[in-house]
């Protein structure tokens, strides 16, 4: 292909060697200190691993959930418990309780501690492995968030069968998703029978609204969409706040194959290409002031 150079390559030519590294966890990169317990991690390469000691008597809920300010450890582990026992309660009231050389993969919503009279040391692989017993780094911003759902879903999927149905919302899913991608909006959560995806663009974000829409449709079945902008937190990849929830509500206010956009974001979208008529003001659940809602069309 002109214009395009390919290197030549020779079989006498020596491979690339990968590169060997060691670090140590007592001559840790970081080190930290908390109550009834200390942690250290090394970073090697693009991982990072942690090991945390913790003392007879450490519970989750006493000595760290006053630094981190959630009702439960939001952060899935992934530990090799290495000497000692560790329970683990789940938000639902399940408990797990684990000894030397397991592998415990936790999701979030936990609380963890000590069991016995011996120390607990375990390898932290995955997790917050850098910042134990420190809330997740989060930062603010402005987006428009889109979510949608499924009008009729339970009923649907009743009427179909379980085989019939997952086809049908696998189908909806690649949909969905492909108007995401075009629109460029960032998926964050699917809640079963729908999405909840973020943009820098207000106008993208109806847009994007519309064109899923109408493609659900386009399969036979029907969403519901609402379109809100507002300061969210992120937090890895999720996302929090107040304007999440709002646009939740919007979502739940549209009538099926209904866009739904409030008069926020109707501004920050001025010069679309779209229709909007006014829905009037709504006293959504949770929201303390009403909020003026729009049916949006091309």
């Amino acid at each position: 292909m002109e214009g395009l150079r390919i290197p030549d390559m020779r079989a006498d030519d020596p491979p690339t060697k990968a590169t060997v590294r060691r670090k140590s966890l007592d001559r840790p990169d970081g080190h930290r200190e908390f109550a009834h317990g200390v942690g250290d991690f090394v970073d090697v390469g693009s991982a990072g691993v942690g090991r945390a000691i913790l003392e007879p008597g450490w519970r989750w809920s006493v000595d760290v959930k006053p630094a981190v300010g959630s009702e439960s450890c939001q952060i899935h582990h992934l530990h090799l418990l290495l000497a000692g026992r560790l329970a683990f309660q789940m938000d639902d009231g399940e408990i797990h309780e684990f000894e030397p050389n397991d592998v415990m993969d936790i999701p979030p919503g936990h609380d963890a501690w000590t069991v016995g009279d011996e120390r607990v040391v375990l390898i932290d692989i995955s997790g917050n492995v850098t910042n134990f017993g420190l809330p997740p780094s989060t930062s603010r911003a402005v987006a428009t968030m889109l979510m949608t759902d499924i009008v009729g879903s339970t009923d649907i999927a009743a009427g179909a069968g379980d085989a019939a149905w997952s086809q049908r919302l696998g189908e909806h899913n690649r949909v969905v998703r492909r108007q995401l991608e075009k629109f460029r909006g960032r998926e964050i959560d699917t809640t079963g029978d729908g999405f909840l995806a973020i943009f820098d663009s207000a106008q993208a974000a109806i847009l994007a609204g519309l064109a899923v829409r109408d493609a659900v449709d386009e399969i036979g079945l029907q969403v519901r969409v609402g379109v809100h902008s507002g300061e969210i937190e992120l937090a890895g990849d999720d996302v929090r706040g107040i304007a999440v929830h709002a646009a939740a509500r919007v979502m739940a206010a549209a009538a099926p194959s209904q866009v739904l956009t409030s008069s926020l974001t109707r501004a920050l979208a001025e010069g679309v290409a779209c229709t909007f008529k006014d829905h009037g003001e709504y006293a959504l659940k949770g929201i303390a002031e009403p909020m003026r809602l729009l049916s949006v069309e091309r």
